[in-house]
Parts: structure tokens; C-alpha cells; sequence
């Protein structure tokens, strides 16, 4: 008897790619669209042009689609595109999936080996006037904030080639700053790039330093005088992937450490502090007290998504809120790790302005306790201060993506404003952009706006002001 064919999860679902390409003017609203919200929410995630090579394709390895909702006026519009990388254009010519998963040349066609595997996917970011379209395996993709059209690379990175998808913006210098992982003449090497680039879009910094083992770095942790690099067991490896094996796993004997760094000093001067084994995909907020840096992170107890090194699953688990303390004035290099809030969650956001700096407000994607479980279904506001946190829960079967923050007006209070967030609609198979108060999460949605199809599974968006779009 023939065993049932499998079918990849990350191919099914609201995860199966959308394969147009669509302009959608003046979407119908529900609710009152605030007057003084003026700008365009970008959002992106994987969407594989073709069928994937790979049986066992990652989710994390699909095209870019970018989802643009402009808003003006009380009216919403929606527009799709893909992110034409070269990847892009040479299966857009063949006519099929040419690239193994993350360009993995055992699976690739031989024709593209050593040819340029970007896919731009994993989030969208407007700076000193582009827009870039960013993953952590390449250099920044522009693309046009009015038409998404594809532009090309920026060279921020250098020679290092490698650009994270989460560069931090400093809300009083407008510098971005950024690192890259896995840098140096092979694929899997532990040299590690870290630069700026000026709020004009001119790069002032790059340097490279060696992080004490190749390891999947998707997020940093940047205070107005520091940042923080951290080295978490996901490891990565060629003589793994060139067997057949996972090419990035699991591997917690390998311990976790976090390089600290005075943004004023030379790369020699960075210091190490560890912990144990624990895994990092976002980090909400990083600031100063003292001779203290401070991190709120969501913490997961092993990485999900990954296997083991031996192939085997690895273990479910989730993310919550938690306090990362570094003393830099202390003897001990020991990082202290505690709990803010026990709710499951991802993909936290604060009010930008905020960033590097003391704050109160955050918000993440949350789950519910309903039973089985699996998907965000909710959206919490964790209020710092007072350690109170709120949420809205969506009906059964709707999956939120990450709930972006956008101010009421530059002199508005921290946290004042509005939430914005795209909702699939598991019992529609459609998605929704919602409007929320950011400070009253839990009387839901004062606004939406009815997409007639669904947006895949994503991962990050940003917005940008009319002005600067």
C-alpha cells in the first residue's frame, strides 16, 4: 500500500503563497478610519514564486511578497508585489523553483550554484528616504514605496554581504545601525559584521569580529550607548548540511552568550556575558540604568521551528516576555533572567520613538488558552510601569500577524495612538486590516478594512507617514 503523500505545512493553509500580484482601491470599511492616520503600512513574508525544490522546504525560505495598505483620508487601498531579486528573475525565466532551500546547493539546480539565493522576505523598513526590503542572509533590497516596484541592492554591508532584517533605528540621531552573520569566505563561517549608516544613507561603520560559534543571530539589542550581540545555540553548519543533515539545529550544549559592545569603542573592546541555554527571535525594548543595560525580550526555552542536531523534531515551545540584566559595573558575567508576564507571544513592538530608551508601552502577538491552540489569536499591551497587561482576543480561527504602532502626531505621549495589524480570517480564508486604540487593546478593532482574498503568513511590517512614503 502506497503511504499517503506529505504534505509540507508551510506550503498549506494561510502558508500556501498567493500567486498574484493585485491592486485592491478603496477597501470596504467598518468602523471610522481616524483622520490623522496618513500613511502606508508595509508588510512582507515568504510566498514561493514555484513550487519549492525541496521536500523539505523551510517556511523562512520563500520569496518576498511585499503588502502595502495605504491609508489617507478614512479610506484603505491594498497592493502586492513581489520582491524581484535576482533569485526571482532567474526561476521567473526558467519557468520552475531553481534554488534549494536557503540556496542549498545539494538541492539546487547546478546551473545557479554560487549564484545570488536572496529572497528578501522577512521584513520592510523605510530609511533616509528608501524603502528596503530586508533578510538576514543578504545586503538591503530597495524597493519603491509608492509602487513596490523592485529597485535593487544597496551595498550597506560591504564585503560582508550580510544585513540584518532587524537594523535598529535611532529615534535621536536617525542612525540605522545593523550586523550581519555567518560572514567570511564560506557559507556557516562565525564572523560576524556590525556597521551604521547615517540618517542621509551614508555608511560611518563597519567592522567584523568572530561570535564564539556560528549561530543564527535574528535579532540584536541596541541602547543609545550600546549594543548587544547574542550567540544562541541554533547553530549552523556546512559539514551538516553538506550530509544531509539540518543545516541549522539545535544544539544547546553549545551554551549562550551575548557580546556587549559601547557604540563608542573599537570591536576589541567588546565583552562577553552568558547564560543558559535559551532562545531569542525578537527583542521588544533595550535601555540604560546606570551602570545596567536592560533587555525585554521573548524568550523561548529551545528554538522552535528547528530540529535537533540529529535530525530529529525539536521541541514544541513558546515565547514569553522576559527581563534580560547585564551589570556592567558587576564582577560576574553571569546574565540575570527573569519573568514579566507568563502569556505566550511573539513579535513584540513599541512605540518607536522609544527605542534605546527607557519606555512603558509594549504590544506582541499573543496566544489564547483555548484549547489545541497554535496560532497568535490574540494581540496583548504590556504596560512596564505597572506590570498590567490587556488584551483582545479574536474570534476562533482568526491568526493576527504583528501588531505595528503608529504615534497620534510627533508630540504625542508614548503610546498614543493606534495598533495596526493584519487578521487572517480562518473561517472566511480571508484577511482584514484592523485598526486598534493602543491604549484600550481590549475594546477590539475601532476600524476595518475587508481584503477580498487572504495575505499569507508573515513576519514583519513597519509603517511610514505619507510624507516619507
Amino acid at each position: 500500500m502506497n503511504a499517503p503523500a506529505r504534505i509540507n505545512p508551510f506550503l498549506s493553509g494561510n502558508y500556501a503563497p498567493v500567486r498574484s500580484e493585485d491592486d485592491f482601491a478603496d477597501l470596504p470599511v467598518t468602523g471610522q478610519i481616524p483622520r490623522e492616520l496618513a500613511g502606508r503600512l508595509y508588510r512582507t513574508g515568504p510566498n514561493p514564486q514555484f513550487d519549492p525544490r525541496d521536500e523539505n522546504y523551510h517556511w523562512f525560505a520563500g520569496d518576498g511578497m511585499l503588502h502595502a495598505f495605504h491609508i489617507e483620508g478614512g479610506k484603505v487601498s491594498y497592493r502586492n508585489r513581489w520582491v524581484r531579486t535576482p533569485k526571482w528573475e532567474l526561476e521567473h525565466e526558467a519557468g520552475q523553483s531553481m534554488f534549494g532551500t536557503f540556496g542549498n546547493p545539494m538541492t539546487s539546480d547546478p546551473s545557479v550554484i554560487g549564484k545570488d539565493s536572496g529572497v528578501a522576505n522577512t521584513n520592510i523598513l523605510h530609511h533616509a528616504g528608501k524603502l528596503l526590503a530586508l533578510e538576514e542572509g543578504h545586503q538591503p533590497f530597495e524597493v519603491d514605496p509608492r509602487t513596490l516596484g523592485s529597485k535593487g541592492y544597496l551595498g550597506y554591508a560591504g564585503d560582508a554581504h550580510r544585513f540584518t532584517a532587524h537594523p535598529k533605528i535611532d529615534p535621536e540621531t536617525g542612525e540605522m545601525l545593523f550586523f550581519g552573520y555567518m560572514v567570511g569566505e564560506n557559507f556557516f563561517e562565525k564572523g560576524v559584521a556590525y556597521g551604521v549608516v547615517d540618517k542621509a544613507g551614508k555608511v560611518t561603520r563597519l567592522d567584523r569580529f568572530d561570535a564564539p560559534f556560528t549561530s543564527m543571530i535574528h535579532d540584536f539589542m541596541v541602547t543609545n550607548r550600546h549594543i548587544l550581540i547574542p550567540v544562541l545555540p541554533l547553530t549552523g553548519s556546512l559539514e551538516r548540511a553538506m550530509k544531509g543533515e539540518p543545516p541549522f539545529a539545535w544544539e544547546p550544549e553549545m551554551g549562550a552568550q551575548v557580546g556587549v559592545l559601547a557604540r563608542d569603542q573599537s570591536i576589541d573592546k567588546m565583552r562577553w556575558f552568558k547564560t543558559d541555554p535559551n532562545y531569542v527571535f525578537h527583542v521588544m525594548n533595550t535601555w540604560e540604568e546606570g551602570s545596567k543595560i536592560i533587555a525585554d525580550v521573548m524568550e523561548y526555552p529551545s528554538a522552535p521551528l528547528f530540529p535537533n542536531v540529529d535530525g530529529t523534531p525539536g521541541e514544541r515551545s513558546a515565547a514569553i516576555l522576559r527581563r534580560w540584566t547585564f551589570d556592567l559595573a558587576g564582577n560576574s558575567d553571569v546574565i540575570k533572567r527573569e519573568t514579566l508576564d507568563d502569556m505566550s507571544g511573539e513579535f513584540p513592538r513599541i512605540d518607536d520613538r522609544r527605542a534605546g530608551l527607557t519606555y512603558r508601552h509594549g504590544w506582541f502577538a499573543a496566544r489564547s488558552e483555548r484549547e489545541f491552540n497554535t496560532h497568535f489569536d490574540a494581540i496583548a499591551h504590556f504596560d512596564t510601569k505597572t506590570g498590567k497587561r490587556v488584551t483582545y482576543t479574536f474570534d476562533q480561527g482568526d491568526v493576527t500577524s504583528e501588531p505595528v504602532f503608529v504615534e497620534r502626531g510627533a508630540g504625542a505621549a508614548e503610546g498614543d495612538g493606534w495598533i495596526l495589524a493584519v487578521v487572517y480570517r480562518g473561517n472566511e480564508n480571508r484577511s482584514d486590516l484592523i485598526v486598534l486604540d493602543a491604549q484600550d487593546i481590549a475594546k477590539g478593532p475601532i476600524a476595518t478594512a475587508k481584503l477580498p482574498r487572504r495575505v499569507p503568513f508573515g513576519f514583519h511590517g513597519n509603517w511610514a507617514p505619507v510624507a516619507g512614503a
